[in-house]
This record gives C-alpha cells, sequence and structure tokens, in this order.
C-alpha cells in the first residue's frame, strides 16, 4: 500500500508537521499556562492522527489501511474538540487557535477524501 498516491504523501507530511506543533503546544501549556490535563490529552490525539497514517503504509490490505486512516481521522477529530476547549477557556488566543485549527481542519479534509476513496473502490 506504501507510497502509491500523491495524498498519501501530503497527509504523512502534513500529519507530521501537525505532531511536531502538538507538541510545541503541550510544551507551551505545561510551562507557560500550568495546564497539563488536556496538554496531555491534546498530545496523545494530536500526535496519534501521524502515527496512525505512518501505520497505514505498511497495512497489508486496503481494508486494513482504510481503517487506520479512519483510525486517523477520528483523531483528528478529537484533536478538534481539545482545541476548542483550550480556546474557550482562554488558554489559547485568537492567533494561536486559528492558526492550529486550520491546520488540523486541513488534515481532517484529507483524511475523509483517502478514506472515501478507499471505501470507493
Amino acid at each position: 500500500m506504501s507510497n502509491y498516491n500523491t495524498k498519501e504523501n501530503i497527509i504523512m507530511e502534513k500529519s507530521k508537521a501537525f505532531a511536531l506543533r502538538i507538541i510545541e503546544l503541550y510544551n507551551y501549556l505545561c510551562k507557560n499556562k500550568k495546564e497539563y490535563i488536556i496538554a496531555k490529552q491534546i498530545l496523545k490525539s494530536g500526535t496519534s492522527i501521524g502515527a496512525n497514517v505512518k501505520e497505514a503504509q505498511c497495512a497489508q490490505s486496503k481494508k486494513d489501511f482504510t481503517a487506520k486512516m479512519y483510525i486517523a481521522f477520528k483523531e483528528a477529530n478529537e484533536t478538534e474538540y481539545w482545541l476548542e476547549l483550550l480556546y474557550e477557556s482562554d488558554y489559547m488566543n485568537d492567533f494561536e487557535f486559528d492558526s492550529i485549527k486550520n491546520d488540523n481542519e486541513e488534515l481532517l479534509k484529507l483524511l475523509t477524501s483517502i478514506t472515501k476513496t478507499m471505501k470507493n473502490q
């Protein structure tokens, strides 16, 4: 299944870059805001997106690949929830929230496209 289409390469790059942003956010929240609970949750879900995308590259079948990508989609959806909580509880300002939320929405769109394409094949 590995590297069979361009969307797959893009999602790998973007999910890894997003995970690095999430790690930075986690460190910022812990160090500067003394927020540990939600920070840990968003660290888990936000880095899990890329981990599942990477795992999908070694899928044993199209069904397995689609399942891993769908898990990545669910993790991105959960990450959106944690981002909203951080924003609505004033741990993030408008600029910080909009920037990372846009990246997460882009991942959600890519993952939706990939999973729909795979299910229709």
